[in-house]
């Protein structure tokens, strides 16, 4: 079948369905002349005569009833299908990739998606947890997580969590063998939990501030981790200290088995951030993500 003959068949249903060329002409946005003259080179190239005219009606012939009756159900059913196509696209679905820490994981993205996933069950999202700093466009990342001063500025940025800080712990029994650090500086006589950033490299370099001073600390220890948990177990266990954020640590400040010290030099951080390339069309899965992290204070 020519492209023609598939718009002069749709314009042959519009006629016979509203029984005037005036009308159909009004719905299809074609001039009188123009549609009639379409529907007469259909009838010729057919060869048979669909339509009967009069100065007052326009009636369907034996024939022109025949093929509205079977053309009709079928234009339908494509309209039906292209509209539910339509609908698919707009539903969210497809595979989402996030780079993050585990205590962003923890604390903040699972918590929510937990939630919504459920509901959206065409979504899928992996969650690659490391403490690097990925190049999300080179490694095909959908967006990254990461505190808000470290988002670059080419990148688009929607807060996903609170301020936070991280807060230096050991066992009270190691606080009692090696003394208690007052300045950030001492750690460096200490046994510290180090931990590995895994795109550096190196270790994490301890951050504090007191009164707009600034100071980084990197110090030394038997262990180092890429995990909080475990950075956590380390130092409940003696063996030394460790500098983890302050929701992880909490219940065990409260319960005495482990000992917070240089409160006066922890200050918070800008919350975490979802981030992603400003020149990405987001697709509808990325924006059911983006919506359900939203920092809503």
């Amino acid at each position: 079948m020519l492209r023609e003959d598939v718009k002069d068949l749709l314009w042959f249903i519009e006629v016979a369905r509203e029984q005037s060329f005036t009308k159909a002409a009004a719905t299809l946005g074609t001039s009188q002349s123009t549609l009639s003259h379409t529907i007469k080179q259909l009838e010729a190239r057919l060869g048979v005569r669909l339509l009967t005219r009069t100065t007052r009606s326009v009636a369907t012939t034996e024939a022109g009833e025949r093929l509205l009756q079977s053309l009709a159900p079928r234009f339908e059913g494509i309209e039906a299908d292209l509209a539910d196509l339509v609908a698919f696209r707009e539903k969210p679905s497809g595979t989402v990739r996030l780079t993050l820490s585990d205590h962003a994981l923890q604390t903040t993205v699972w918590p929510k998606l937990s939630r919504v996933l459920s509901d959206n069950p065409d979504v899928k999202v992996e969650l690659y947890s490391d403490n690097g700093m990925r190049n999300i466009v080179e490694e095909r990342f959908d967006a990254g997580v990461r505190l808000g001063e470290s988002v670059d500025k080419d990148m688009i940025a929607v807060r996903i969590g609170p301020d936070w800080r991280l807060r230096a712990v050991a066992a009270p029994e190691y606080l009692v063998s090696h003394g208690i650090p007052k300045t950030p500086q001492d750690l460096v006589s200490h046994v510290c939990i180090n931990m590995r950033q895994a795109t550096w490299g190196g270790f994490y370099a301890w951050e504090f501030e007191k009164d707009g001073r600034e100071l980084r600390v990197r110090v030394e220890g038997q262990l180092s981790f890429n995990s909080s948990i475990s950075q956590i177990d380390a130092a409940v266990k003696g063996y030394g200290i460790a500098y983890i954020p302050e929701d992880l640590v909490e219940e065990h400040i409260q319960a005495g088995t482990l000992q917070a010290v240089l409160d006066d030099w922890s200050e918070p951080f800008t919350g975490y951030h979802l981030y992603y390339p400003s020149r990405r069309q987001m697709s509808p899965a990325m924006a059911l993500i983006v919506d359900a992290l939203r920092h809503r204070s």
